[in-house]
């Protein structure tokens, strides 16, 4: 696998390496030894997956203090923009954000540790996004950034009238309101 670190400490594109043939294609999805040599010590408890259409937006979500999760997220179909915001309120690149595209053709995924805020909007008909997390869930600790929030600034691909947001989602805290990671 290739593991690109970004321009913000601690998150990670990895690809992986897909070997083609007249049958379809193999990859390994995920390799602990080698994930945690490249990326570091993570222990992943649980795997989740989620259908949704078009337009579709989850985010911006994380949990708070010691429920928070890190996330190893991928596309099994379809194309999703991902994103994560870095509510480290110690970290340099506070308030920034990463996208990448996932999709079932790059077969990209996409880690984010610990103190991240983290969303995906839907680009295609239907996606099914999958991802591992290294702590279980906590209703009472749950927390979410608004994905218009303009201190943060995301650069979404399709108009906020295309957009499908839960109710949850639309009533989220702006940054400042947010709860921070120190």
């Amino acid at each position: 696998m290739n593991y690109i670190q970004t321009e913000i400490d601690g998150l990670w594109i990895i690809e992986p390496r897909v070997f083609y043939d007249d049958r379809g294609y193999f990859m390994e999805a995920f390799m602990e030894t080698e994930f945690q040599e490249k990326v570091g010590p993570v222990h992943f408890i649980q795997d989740n997956e989620s259908k949704s259409s078009f337009g579709v937006l989850r985010g911006l979500h994380y949990q708070k203090g010691e429920h928070s999760q890190a996330k190893l997220v991928r596309v099994i179909k379809g194309r999703v923009l991902d994103v994560a915001v870095d509510m480290r309120h110690s970290s340099s690149t506070f308030g920034k954000y990463v996208s990448v595209e996932l999709s079932e053709e790059n077969k990209r995924q996409f880690f984010i540790p610990r103190g991240f805020a983290h969303g995906f909007l839907v680009l295609s008909d239907e996606a099914i996004f999958t991802y591992k997390v290294d702590n279980a869930y906590a209703p009472q600790s749950e927390a979410s950034v608004l994905y218009s929030d303009e201190t943060i600034g995301i650069q979404w691909p399709i108009s906020p009238e295309q957009m499908l947001l839960s109710e949850k989602d639309k009533k989220a805290v702006t940054f400042k309101d947010a709860v921070y990671f120190e």
